[in-house]
């Protein structure tokens, strides 16, 4: 049995209400190369100690990132989480709270999301943050479509060290409002002149720093000529940590801010649930998408926290709002809000030291390896390095070996004839064991 209400002429009555004719056609958007042509190739129904075997044998086959030598970043890193983070999300009243729509009954939810805010826009050197967003990629197409709202222009500008999943997020929802993007090419080493591609009609140019291939960046020239011809600055991060030691975007210029939080709080969690950073300038803050927390005072003058704008679809009418995001990542914010707390200034930059100084020590064994070249010049915890052979090939045997030595550039962007880039990453939790692994694990497969 289908567990489904409706019958066929329950369906026929909703389509001929909405005024199609099959179902198929609610997913003409979806290019059709996209969809499936038959069902999806899933054994039938089973026992759920068979299931439980079966998953538990496919499990088997991965790699646990705990388990080896991990070199893998590219948006996602592996940072150690205190164990005191795990256990107060799992508090009941954290774990198991929903939207605060009534602030009598959700002041401990406000005031978190209000501690987060001040957190994010200390971090990232802006006078206003939201309360979360799904994750930096999301964010980082609604941060365009707000720099549309601001400035009534319609194209996006894209620098080639963008991480290619957030520009292919911003490309998509571009598409479906009939926005233009220019998408500058691959810049491996960070030198690329964006200004040139700055014109009239220009409402964002959107750059990442430290970028993909970890090249930090100088974003005040940038910021300078994008803000004299009426465009703004989007500064994009994938890296949190960074920001303990990098000079914050808002500090270089920036418009608006958006990135990724997971590298705070959050593990790698197999790719998700993370969390999205977003601020701006306190006058484009009415064109913020998601929610805003503030603080004010009850009836009898206590100290209390409200949602002082919400112009999401769910609060206000669709046309009025400035986002569809329909929730804040609410527990990952929380794990984010709590480690920070843990860290404070001071700890956050000696972390932030730790990472640079590890990334710093990998790169100079990597040069003195034959055939091998560091290709970014300046960065954090991560950079990209030139092998004399694939790429992608030579971490297929470094993975035999017991080491998962990074992302290859092909994987990210195929087809582009950089099939001998690997981005690779070093965080505080490897130790000088590891990346005496990663050396000896390349010296082999450049030798196969």
């Amino acid at each position: 049995m289908r567990y489904l209400p409706l019958t066929p002429d329950d369906r026929a009555g909703m389509l001929a209400r909405i005024g199609v004719a099959t179902v198929d056609d609610l997913f003409s958007d979806i290019p059709a190369d996209k969809l499936l042509k038959e069902p999806v190739n899933l054994p039938h129904h089973a026992g759920e100690l068979a299931v439980e075997r079966k998953l538990g044998a496919l499990a088997q086959k991965n790699v646990p990132a705990s388990s080896v030598p991990f070199f893998v970043g590219a948006g996602a890193y592996k940072h150690h989480v205190p164990a005191t983070v795990d256990h107060l999300i799992q508090r009941s009243e954290f774990l198991t709270s929903y939207t605060p729509y009534q602030p009598e009954i959700a002041q401990g939810t406000l005031q978190y999301l209000f501690e987060f805010q001040t957190q994010v826009a200390l971090l990232t050197g802006m006078e206003v943050a939201n309360a979360s967003m799904y994750d930096g990629s999301t964010g980082a197409g609604e941060a365009v479509l707000m720099a549309h709202r601001v400035t009534k222009r319609r194209k996006a500008v894209l620098s080639g060290g963008l991480h290619p999943q957030y520009a292919d997020v911003v490309k998509t929802l571009s598409a479906m409002a009939n926005d233009a993007v220019v998408a500058a090419p691959a810049d491996v080493t960070g030198t690329e002149d964006l200004a040139r591609l700055i014109d009239n009609e220009t409402s964002c140019i959107v750059v990442q720093n430290p970028d993909v291939f970890g090249n930090i960046r100088d974003l005040r020239p940038l910021a300078a000529a994008a803000q004299a011809k009426g465009a703004l600055l989007i500064a994009v991060f994938t890296e949190a940590l960074s920001l303990g030691l990098i000079e914050s975007p808002g500090a270089q210029g920036a418009d608006i801010v958006v990135g990724e939080g997971q590298s705070i709080g959050n593990g790698l969690n197999f790719g998700g649930p993370y969390v999205g950073l977003f601020a701006a300038k306190q006058k484009y803050v009415r064109q913020m998408p998601g929610r805003l927390c503030g603080e004010t005072v009850d009836a009898e003058g206590k100290r209390g926290f409200v949602l002082t704008l919400s112009t999401r679809e769910q609060h206000i009418r669709r046309d009025k709002a400035t986002s569809n995001i329909c929730t804040n990542s609410g527990l990952c914010c929380l794990a984010f809000t709590i480690h920070m707390t843990l860290l404070g200034e001071k700890g956050l930059r000696q972390l932030a030291e730790v990472n640079h100084a590890n990334a710093v020590d990998l790169a100079e064994r990597l040069e003195a390896v034959k055939g091998v070249k560091v290709m970014t010049s300046a960065f954090f915890n991560e950079f990209t390095v030139k092998l004399p052979v694939n790429a992608a090939e030579a971490i297929e045997k470094m993975a035999k070996k017991g080491v998962l030595a990074g992302v290859p550039v092909s994987r990210l962007l195929p087809g582009a004839g950089l099939d001998d880039l690997l981005i690779v990453a070093n965080t505080e939790v490897n130790t000088d064991e590891d990346r005496e692994a990663f050396i000896a694990a390349l010296k082999g497969a450049l030798s196969c």
